[in-house]
């Protein structure tokens, strides 16, 4: 292979796009993005551009575009700094059984006539989740969402990819009874591949996240030439991680009370990068001499004082039981559903679970602070949660505060999605 030819890939149900990043980052050439959110395609198309401009030289450009970037500004000023070619990879429509064949058509249009290595992408994982299901019970059973893998098997079966990699809930193996992780399994097989699927930890792989998923990746059988491939599924090598959230992961960012900072805000970091090795070995700390991002949702005088308890009895390593909080605190009368909605994030370790729940409210990610107060305890930043799933620095997220805390809620950690990027570039 030449050194201008790159591995291609398309990514499907692909959110703010962590499995393409890992997977350009690791030398993979993105050939298209089909995503139905509209801010998610938009940071898609942001984060397309910067990568041409990386490759041009030309990230002066991106830096003027979030040094003057307004509030409330789409990125239709960056996006036309690049040939159209770039931001025309991104295709915003919800797969179904109206808009495949046009979703094809565009693909076929961009893909013009070159190898499809690889698909990745990850229906979503709302309608396979314990979560989910443990909300919703039957009914989830009928969450047309179940059956978005279908849509997935015509894409292997339309472009014939190397490899696949589907990302997925634990819930995915046995949801509806198991049906349709079956039925997947048997349609690809079908179709001449081999499917195994593994659970995967990303605090193995350098993630500061203790977020298990389901990875499954397939294979080609056989070549062009009908003889056995000996693609398999990658030995990931497990990362013992010595790096912790508090030290290694926030300490750069500058303080931040409930309330402060704007999605533009330019933020000067507050360390040098040879004080914080952990960003510079996994190249959080991005391309640019700042971030942006660095918001904090406010805080009610009623959760002042839930975060306040909750930090204190961390600090003894205790997590907050909400039954047991004062009485005049608690505003939800089912206490046992509630029971953990207050959560903080451990500092002196791993991250738990990062959510789309993020969206709609702080609780469950209470920034561990080191001398809590009224005053500042808070939830974490946008640019902290980014953080703890991995996103470079420079990854701008388009859309109001709530629509980007989801995209990074619902992405894979691009730690994670990096590392199987390589193992699979091995075989291929």
């Amino acid at each position: 292979m030449s050194k201008k030819q790159k591995y291609t890939f398309i990514d499907l149900f692909a959110g703010a796009g962590g499995l393409s990043e890992g997977f350009i980052k690791a030398g993979y050439e993105a050939l298209a993005h089909v995503e139905m959110d509209k801010y998610a395609c938009q940071s898609l198309k942001t984060r397309a551009a910067f990568h041409w401009l990386d490759d041009h030289q030309k990230l002066d450009v991106y830096e003027n575009y979030l040094r003057n970037k307004k509030e409330n500004e789409d990125g239709s000023k960056l996006w036309s700094a690049v040939p159209s070619s770039v931001t025309d990879k991104v295709i915003q429509a919800a797969i179904g059984d109206d808009t495949i064949q046009q979703i094809f058509h565009k693909i076929d249009t961009l893909i013009e006539g070159r190898t499809l290595d690889l698909i990745v992408g990850g229906p979503p994982c709302q309608a396979y989740s314990y979560a989910g299901r443990a909300r919703l019970g039957k009914e989830m059973e009928k969450d047309p969402r179940n059956e978005l893998y279908l849509y997935y098997v015509q894409f292997l079966d339309r472009y014939k990819p190397q490899m696949f990699v589907f990302e997925n809930v634990m819930g995915i193996r046995d949801a509806k009874g198991g049906g349709p992780f079956q039925d997947l399994k048997k349609r690809v097989r079908a179709l001449g591949y081999e499917i195994e699927d593994r659970t995967q930890i990303a605090s193995d792989f350098g993630v500061l996240q203790k977020r298990e998923r389901v990875i499954i990746i397939g294979w080609r059988k056989e070549n062009e030439n009908g003889n056995s491939t000996s693609y398999h599924y990658p030995e990931l090598r497990v990362k013992p991680s010595k790096y912790q959230v508090m030290k290694d992961l926030f300490a750069d960012l500058p303080i931040r009370n409930a309330g402060e900072g704007t999605m533009n805000g330019i933020v000067n970091y507050t360390k040098g990068l040879k004080e914080m090795p952990y960003l510079k070995e996994s190249g959080i700390r991005g391309k640019m001499s700042f971030t942006t991002e660095h918001v904090v949702r406010p805080l009610n005088d009623n959760d002042r004082e839930i975060y306040l308890i909750a930090v204190n009895l961390w600090k003894e390593g205790v997590r907050l039981h909400y039954a047991k909080l004062p009485e005049r605190l608690q505003k939800h009368k089912n206490k046992h559903k509630f029971s953990n909605r207050f959560c903080v994030v451990n500092p002196n370790g791993v991250s738990h679970t990062l959510v789309a729940h993020i969206a709609m409210d702080g609780h469950y990610y209470i920034y561990p602070v080191e001398k809590p107060t009224l005053e500042n305890v808070r939830s974490i930043s946008v640019r902290e949660a980014a953080r703890i799933q991995t996103f470079p620095d420079d990854f701008f997220f388009e859309g109001p505060r709530t629509a980007v805390l989801k995209q990074i809620g619902n992405a894979v950690p691009v730690l994670l999605a990096y590392e199987i990027a390589k193992e699979l570039k091995q075989q291929l």
